[in-house]
């Protein structure tokens, strides 16, 4: 059994988590919508369409924003198409997915739906075939009250009272050459700059967040966030970040080690803003939004990015990855990787929400389940919310070389000293509950965990899961949906300051203690 000890210290924390860091994402690919969230007929679907089954899955993952309506889906989008009576919206080519867009459910339908999940509208403007002339005026029909042609509109179609949507985004991955039209940096700064110019003169309470690269391998990542905030940076509060991790090596090791690179990705955007900053003689600090992250590979590599062959059909089943044990892993080290980067990351969506690269599956017509990554996400979003504290983890390490086949040519990242020990300690500053996070990366053997809780008195232990399955490629299914679901961690041991715990090899552990009073 390998030991590992933990300090904690109540006095140092790296930041609080904001609200919106337990975000996810709805784009019009594949049945995410349709089939998804949307689904008319359905037995559970009430008088707007809205599947029953889904909210409730929803309410109990507990996203806290929800970006819409993409993706590289936005970049070809005209947001006027979905508005209006539903009978005359024009039917659509989409080439971000091959398909077929019939428009039955747009801007205004998103509102309601996030309303009714209690979720905070993110709404994305597309400048990729548009530009600052239709993002300016999506936020007045939108946002301003009325009086107006476009908020006029907004009323007659049925909605009164404005959106009040504030979390915009400007664009998509525009360095992406899949995306339509990208850009060079200079271009999507400049058009960037002018859309957020006019979006604050009709809306000065908005925020807004510039795209970033589109992932870390690419060959303009650190030039292009340099360039486009050089452009932005008096218009925009965060700029973007996208990663999705992979097994594609068949490398479990390495698997559970690439929400390492995550942290370094992280910390080189980080360095990067604080650069401009410093270059403009400024104390704007520029906050990151992780606005798509997940573990996605198979479903990727399988059918080209997910574009499907020709034929244009209409919400096809693309990108419908199911999730395995191994991928809840991975997927819960990158939680932790968020949340001990609180004090940058104000933003993140986990993409998405719904079927495609999905916590939440359904069947058209049937039921909805929880995938295996549904797990770790509802707990971090419960129970991650307040003071992320600093820890000092002594634990053994292994080596690994993550292998991401993406980009011109396929790289190794070596990682050559993995803690066996990822971990975030959360502490609730209203009830005092202090939440631990805990992934063993070790295949092989229990970990014996020590932590020293300076100050925190005699704990109480409030609540002890474990995420494990002796197969690590167990998935839950229509069939069995809780095949891979939460149990007990009984080997909690507490004392004066102290909490000790065994951890299962392979597992993804939360741990839950209060104060003796």
């Amino acid at each position: 059994m390998r030991k590992v000890s933990v300090a904690l210290r109540h006095d140092a924390s790296i930041g609080e988590t904001d609200p919106r860091l337990f975000g996810a994402f709805v784009e019009h690919l594949g049945r995410c919508v349709y089939g998804g969230i949307y689904e008319p007929g359905h037995p559970t679907a009430d008088k707007h369409g809205f599947r029953g089954d889904v909210l409730a899955l929803v309410k109990e993952l507990a996203p806290t924003i929800m970006r819409y309506p993409g993706g590289n889906f936005v970049s070809g989008y005209d947001w006027e198409d979905g508005v209006g009576p539903v009978e005359k919206r024009p039917r659509r080519l989409d080439l971000a997915w091959m398909s077929t867009e019939s428009n039955a459910f747009g801007s205004n339908e998103f509102i309601d739906w996030c309303r009714l999940a209690n979720i905070e509208p993110m709404l994305a403007v597309n400048l990729g075939t548009r530009g600052g002339d239709a993002a300016r005026n999506l936020l007045e029909y939108c946002n301003h009250p009325g009086g107006t042609a476009l908020s006029d509109l907004r009323a007659k179609h049925g909605w009164k009272q404005p959106h009040g949507v504030k979390f915009w985004c400007l664009g998509n991955e525009m360095d992406g050459p899949w995306q339509m039209e990208s850009k060079t940096a200079t271009e999507y700064g400049r058009i960037a700059t002018e859309a957020a110019k006019m979006m604050k003169w009709i809306d000065p309470g908005i925020e807004l967040a510039a795209c970033g690269s589109s992932g870390r391998n690419m060959p303009t990542f650190g030039a292009w966030e340099d360039t486009v905030l050089q452009h932005t940076f008096d218009h925009v509060e965060y700029i973007s970040l996208h990663t999705y991790i992979n097994n594609y090596a068949a490398d479990t090791s390495a698997f559970l080690a690439s929400p390492d690179l995550m942290d370094g990705f992280i910390e080189e955007v980080v360095a990067i803003a604080d650069s401009v900053s410093a270059r403009k003689h400024s104390n704007k600090k520029i906050m990151l939004s992780f606005d798509e992250w997940n573990v996605w590979y198979r479903t990727r590599r399988q059918q080209d990015g997910g574009r499907v062959k020709p034929g244009w059909p209409e919400a096809p089943p693309i990108l419908e990855e199911i999730y395995s044990m191994e991928d809840a892993l991975a997927f819960g080290g990158a939680c932790i990787s968020l949340l001990n980067h609180a004090d940058r990351v104000k933003v993140a969506c986990l993409a998405q929400l719904v079927n495609v690269i999905a916590p939440i599956m359904t069947e058209t017509g049937g039921p909805a389940w929880r995938q295996t990554i549904f797990h770790p996400f509802a707990q971090m979003s419960r129970f991650g919310r307040g003071r992320v504290l600093r820890a000092e983890i002594d634990s053994p390490t292994y080596a690994a070389r993550y292998f991401d086949p993406r980009g011109a040519t396929p790289v190794y990242f070596p990682l050559p000293s993995v803690p066996f020990l990822k971990l975030a300690a959360v502490e609730d500053p209203q009830s005092g509950v202090l939440s631990l996070f805990a992934l063993n990366r070790n295949l092989e053997e229990s970990m014996s965990l020590d932590v020293a809780l300076p100050g925190f008195g005699q704990p109480v232990l409030d609540s002890a899961l474990q995420l494990r399955h002796k197969n690590l490629k167990a998935t839950n299914t229509r069939d069995k949906p809780n095949r891979v679901a939460p149990t007990a961690l009984k080997e909690v041991r507490l004392g004066s300051d102290r909490m000790q715990a065994s951890l299962a090899p392979a597992s993804w552990n939360v741990i839950r203690l209060t104060r003796s009073r």
